[in-house]
């Protein structure tokens, strides 16, 4: 690391901790809950809060931590201090958007919908994506029947 360490661990703490208080105040999600959802140890995000990290923190977790919540990982990139335009140590590329997707997306950020409206889009989306996957022969059988 370089001599910039200690700012780039005091900004990525308080873009987490941010991301936590914004959690919390918003979903009512507790830290168990954020662990879940974004699929980053309670652990993990401990240590990105407090600083106490001796290496970079994997990109991977970073995007997930971010995308759990709702976050554009850049930004949390910037106070890492990355290259926003270099894909950080083998970060995959975005897949293409579905356009209902994009649609969903479009009116979360849209000021002319409701946030009630809102936060039924998102209750709609965490229910999908966390939901369990059926197995395969039952797909199977669903498809024939259809």
């Amino acid at each position: 690391m370089t001599e910039t360490a200690p700012a780039r661990k005091i900004a990525f703490a308080t873009f987490v901790r941010r991301a936590l208080d914004d959690a919390r105040a918003m979903r009512a999600w507790t830290g168990t809950e954020v662990s879940r959802r974004t699929g980053v140890s309670r652990q993990t995000i401990n240590r990105w809060v407090r600083g106490d990290w001796a290496s970079d923190p994997e990109a991977e977790r970073v995007v997930a931590f971010c995308e759990g919540l709702g976050l554009n990982p850049a930004a949390a990139f910037a106070a890492l201090g990355w290259d926003r335009a270099a894909t950080p140590r083998g970060a995959p590329g975005a897949p293409p958007m579905d356009p209902d997707v994009e649609a969903l997306l479009r009116r979360l950020v849209d000021p002319a919908v409701s946030d009630a409206e809102k936060f039924h889009i998102r209750e709609t989306i965490r229910y999908l994506a966390y939901r369990p996957t059926l197995p395969l022969d039952v797909r199977k059988g669903e498809e024939q029947a259809g």
